[in-house]
């Protein structure tokens, strides 16, 4: 958690989202630390487009809203350092990227490992990058889903904290599948944070631990929006 230096007290476990589009995810952030169900502070939304709707929500929050162009940059090694000073400046403990869509460098990861999370619309490791809602129809998935995982320089390959899955239904299309698992979405990065600003969850040498044990296989998400 932060340290207010003025005291030296730890403060309120501090979140910085990065978000490309409409920042669904980052609303249920948001309305989870406003109703008191996560125990955190949004400390900034940070985006690659300067009209994103989740610089709005952000703002609407009371919180830090930056957007950072990459076309101001030559290269995406800069633009990734610009950036991340942006977000190291509001000193978070954890950094989501909640619906962020540029691929971070290498660097830029690696300095900050066990600090980044992401969630991804699938059962990770199946479906990594786009279109997974189509491509899992496209194989026949009996079940489709939503993961969080740590990023690491591998697209969506990081470890795998949780997972939230849901049923393919006969006669399902790709809208259908994506509103079904994007319900799922929200309560499941919610639940995660919670774990992880509460200190439960923890990377160690590339290896998620939960409790201080390893984690076996990726915690599932109930009905009742709690891991199993």
């Amino acid at each position: 958690m932060a340290t207010d230096p003025a005291n030296g007290r730890r403060g309120r476990f501090r979140i910085a989202a990065l978000a490309s589009g409409r920042g669904s995810n980052l609303q249920a952030l948001i309305d989870a630390i406003a109703a008191g169900t996560l125990d955190a502070e949004l400390a900034g939304v940070f985006s690659d487009r300067a009209d994103a709707p989740a610089l709005a929500r952000a703002r609407a929050a009371g919180a830090e809203a930056v957007a950072v162009n990459p076309r101001d940059f030559p290269s995406r090694l800069e633009y990734d350092a610009a950036f991340f000073d942006r977000v190291d400046a509001v000193q978070p403990d954890l950094v989501v990227c909640a619906g962020y869509m540029r691929l971070i460098s290498a660097p830029a990861v690696e300095a900050r490992a066990g600090l980044l999370v992401n969630i991804h619309p699938s059962l990770l490791p199946q479906f990594k990058g786009l279109h997974t809602h189509r491509r899992a129809l496209e194989a026949g998935a009996p079940q489709h889903g939503a993961s969080v995982h740590y990023v690491t320089a591998d697209l969506d390959g990081g470890p795998v904290i949780s997972q939230a899955r849901v049923p393919v239904l006969p006669g399902d299309d790709e809208q259908a599948l994506a509103e079904r698992v994007l319900a799922r979405e929200h309560p499941l990065l919610v639940e995660t944070v919670r774990w992880l600003a509460a200190g439960r969850v923890q990377l160690k040498e590339h290896c998620v631990h939960v409790d201080g044990a390893p984690l076996a296989a990726p915690l599932q998400l109930g009905s009742n929006n709690r891991f199993a």
